[in-house]
């Protein structure tokens, strides 16, 4: 049963009832309010979900309603119903923060939809509030999802060094999620009411990359036509994320050591220090070592950045997440498509573990958020998977086998796993095996399949 709390507001008799008893009949725990004056009133005393209520009433109206309820309530979302609906009220309403606008005559399945997705916005955002509080209490790392020991030793290392204020530099492959790690790190500092900022040193030109850190005077050049803040003076008493650090010109890392050592900063043009009290996370997918040692990576400024190091696994070697990954991710995407699938069949999640995943955390993303848009079903299969998994397929199949196939019976069970999944179609098995169709049917004729549709399981 659903034990959001909703007020439902109307002087009229009928059209009040009627909603509570559709409401109540949902699961919804309702209460009702007679006129303006009543509402206020049981506000006064109680905090709600959600508050429906009707824009003409007598005395205390609708408006009144949605302005008293956010003044004391800001995160409960009010819906208004009205018979007198005009554009001019619909957009008041919701320049006033009304979650939605519903003229009557009314259809009740609009109405369930509408209340189930202010519910849910409502619930997210105390969610949210939730998380916040944990981290202002230090009460570990909400958003690292994983179980594998490498990821429960990170999440150790991540709470031990967080509090402390030095700096960190994360290594590790492409999606492999450094930034969340970052973001962790400045969830649980000291500087976690402050901002976090994050910047990829890779994305820009050393001359853009010089404006976007540090910022540039009135006049500096030509189009400068007023002063701009840069991204290093803006996040002061804050983190700043150096994503792909391995990538900065080495004239700009000598700026950012100058910054690390003397806490101070010129913007473009400038000729007055600025003060910055920063705390910086950088990451990186390079063997810096290596960098240092030809000289493409300052060592004095490697050695300011690494105070701290975490060494991200790929996700092929942290395979016991990857069932927790595809279920949020899952979940999140399911919810945001407002699609309901309960989750992956057996052999779905088999491909999924037999999958080497070369784009790490952020291509497992990719896949579930594809197979949940393609998804009708309650249950992702391996059909919502894309085609380049089909491989992986036939592994789960071999792997159940009882034997060690001989050579010539792996590729003709191969082969005949290949034209099935073609549906007979000899050009796109051909296709998929990477050999032309006369190879393909050389190959089918001297197993005496050449002439057969050649898709039967063996």
């Amino acid at each position: 049963m659903n034990k959001s709390r909703i007020l439902v507001v109307d002087d009229e008799d009928i059209a009040r009832e009627n909603l509570e008893h559709v409401l109540r009949k949902d699961g919804y725990e309702v209460t009702t309010a007679d006129s303006g004056i009543s509402a206020l009133k049981k506000l006064s005393n109680t905090e709600f979900d959600l508050v429906m209520t009707d824009l003409k009433m007598k005395q205390v109206d609708g408006m009144e309603v949605l302005a008293r309820t956010k003044e004391q309530y800001p995160d409960t979302e009010v819906v208004m119903l009205t018979a007198y609906a005009t554009v001019a009220t619909a957009i008041e309403a919701m320049q006033k923060g009304a979650y939605h606008y519903i003229p009557k005559p009314y259809k009740i399945d609009e109405v369930r939809m509408i209340v189930k997705r202010a519910l849910e916005k409502k619930a997210l955002r105390d969610e949210l509030r939730v998380l916040k509080e944990e981290r202002s209490r230090g009460a570990g790392t909400p958003f690292i999802i994983g179980k594998s020991r490498k990821m429960q030793e990170i999440v150790q290392m991540v709470n031990q060094i967080a509090p402390t204020d030095c700096n960190v530099l994360i290594f590790g492959e492409t999606g492999t999620g450094k930034e969340l790690i970052a973001r962790a790190i400045h969830q649980q500092s000291q500087r976690a009411e402050q901002r976090f900022l994050a910047f990829n040193c890779g994305a820009f030109t050393e001359e853009l990359l010089t404006n976007e850190l540090f910022g540039h005077e009135k006049d500096a050049f030509t189009g400068a036509t007023s002063t701009k803040i840069g991204l290093l003076e803006a996040a002061n008493r804050g983190t700043v994320f150096l994503d792909e650090i391995g990538d900065m010109p080495a004239s700009m890392q000598v700026k950012l050591l100058r910054v690390i050592e003397e806490r101070s900063l010129l913007r473009v043009g400038g000729t007055q220090p600025i003060s910055v009290d920063i705390r910086i996370v950088a990451a990186t997918n390079k063997d810096l070592n290596k960098e240092v040692a030809k000289g493409g990576f300052r060592k004095d400024l490697y050695y300011r950045l690494n105070v701290v190091s975490l060494h991200l696994p790929p996700l092929a070697e942290r395979k016991d997440d990857v069932p927790l990954l595809a279920h949020h991710f899952l979940k999140l995407y399911a919810t945001s498509q407002d699609k309901t699938i309960e989750g992956f069949s057996d052999e779905a999640m088999d491909i999924l573990l037999s999958y080497e995943f070369p784009g790490n955390i952020r291509e497992l993303e990719n896949i579930i958020e594809r197979a949940v848009a393609l998804c009708q079903d309650s249950l992702i299969s391996p059909k919502h998977l894309p085609q380049e998994l089909e491989q992986y397929s036939f592994k789960v199949y071999r792997q159940q086998s009882k034997r060690l196939p001989t050579l010539e019976e792996n590729e003709l069970d191969y082969i005949r796993w290949v034209l099935k999944q073609a549906h007979g179609n000899k050009t796109r098995a051909a296709e998929i095996l990477g050999i032309d169709r006369v190879s393909l049917w050389r190959k089918l004729k001297r197993w005496d399949l050449a002439d057969s549709d050649a898709d039967e399981s063996p």
